[in-house]
């Protein structure tokens, strides 16, 4: 019996270690607290006549879908529910990205999640053309400081 604990102590020790907080893509469907975040997809977009990013850059437009299971309402800010780094870099949200011809029809990520309803949106940034990694983490409850991280690859 004593050795049972042991080994029990050393799974989890082990377990301890090599745990991490799991990375999610394109496609891929998150929980936290009863709420499901996916991210439907990422799209790369050069704008429009009227709408275009500066010069070496595009415009990153994101879908996500916010399923509310849990049993209370949550209120979702692309402002404050999502912080994303391009190539380690903080970037904020470029709001002309909307006007791209790939985010026509598609609304904000803002707004209340009732219990039991979803919500889907649009969030996008102005980052290099030429960016490797793309990473945004979404925090359905903001003041649990707990996120689910998504990235995105050239």
């Amino acid at each position: 019996i004593a050795g049972e604990a042991e080994e029990t102590t050393a799974s989890e020790t082990a377990a301890e270690e090599t745990t991490s907080d799991p990375v999610f893509g394109v496609g891929e469907t998150a929980e936290l607290n009863g709420v499901q975040v996916s991210l439907l997809s990422a799209t790369q977009s050069n704008g429009s006549q009227f709408a275009k990013p500066d010069d070496g850059n595009v415009f990153m437009i994101l879908e996500f879908e916010i399923a509310n299971n849990s049993d209370k309402d949550i209120s979702i800010s692309s402002i404050v529910n999502f912080e994303a780094y391009c190539d380690d870099y903080s970037v904020n949200q470029d709001f002309t990205a909307t006007l791209a011809p790939e985010a026509e029809g598609k609304n904000q990520l803002d707004g209340s999640v009732a219990a039991g309803k979803k919500m889907k949106g649009i969030i996008s940034y102005q980052i290099p053309a030429d960016f490797s990694k793309f990473e945004i983490t979404v925090s359905p409850d903001f003041w649990s400081g707990k996120g689910i991280d998504f990235v995105v690859t050239q």
